[in-house]
């Protein structure tokens, strides 16, 4: 374990109180925000310490130091996003467009996959190699769900491949371009994207469900 600097050292005296309710999740929330609404260059102990309103030394009952909170991140990222989508991929249903559409659940709640936190990420990749190969690990092991999903219906393997990389990358570009497209609006497509992205109609209760699904997620 990397041994902290002596101004680092988090003294007992200052150990988090009970009063202060600040905990090493509180620390990866906030940090997470910061790397969503400024980049990596803004996750910054100080500034986030003033953020939480808490000393900054508090932060090293948590963390080693601003690599550990961003390897904690990088990590965040893996457990949510991608591990999500993959299961949401291998989820039961009667249909090919059944099981597509409990795949486009993680993109309508943010809560099973944050868009903003991808594309976070993403940026970030832009600029450090070790970042930009978690990138694509992680797209190769979504990739290998959505095509294994579409395998289980009986797609062979080439066109399980290439229909799970039009799915998977359309979304992503989808959210990319920042659409302000209605959730209702969106919905009523629902049944063409899924012939689109199966080559087979959904049955109107697959529509029926995921609309209202999409609906309440969307506050109606």
């Amino acid at each position: 374990m990397t041994e902290l600097a002596p101004e680092n050292q988090p003294d007992a005296a200052q150990a988090p109180t009970q009063g202060q309710r600040v905990t090493r999740q509180d620390w990866l929330d906030a940090a997470r925000e910061v790397l969503i609404s400024e980049g990596e260059s803004g996750v910054k102990v100080l500034s986030i310490a003033e953020g939480l309103t808490v000393a900054r030394s508090s932060f090293y009952w948590y963390f080693k130091d601003r690599q550990d909170l961003l390897d904690a991140l990088l990590d965040d990222w893996e457990r949510t996003n991608t591990a999500f989508l993959v299961r949401h991929c291998e989820l039961p249903a009667d249909t090919i467009t059944g099981a597509v559409c409990n795949f486009f659940r993680c993109f309508i709640d943010p809560g099973l996959f944050d868009q903003r936190l991808d594309f976070a990420v993403r940026e970030w990749a832009r600029r450090d190699t070790t970042v930009r190969r978690e990138i694509d690990r992680a797209d190769d092991t979504r990739l290998a769900a959505v095509a294994a999903m579409f395998r289980r219906y009986g797609y062979p393997e080439d066109e399980a491949d290439i229909r799970g990389r039009i799915l998977y990358f359309q979304q992503l570009g989808y959210h990319a371009l920042d659409q302000n497209e209605p959730m209702r609006i969106r919905m009523k497509r629902l049944a063409g994207y899924l012939f689109g992205f199966t080559g087979q109609w959904p049955s109107p209760d697959e529509v029926a469900a995921l609309n209202a699904y999409a609906l309440e997620k969307a506050g109606g």
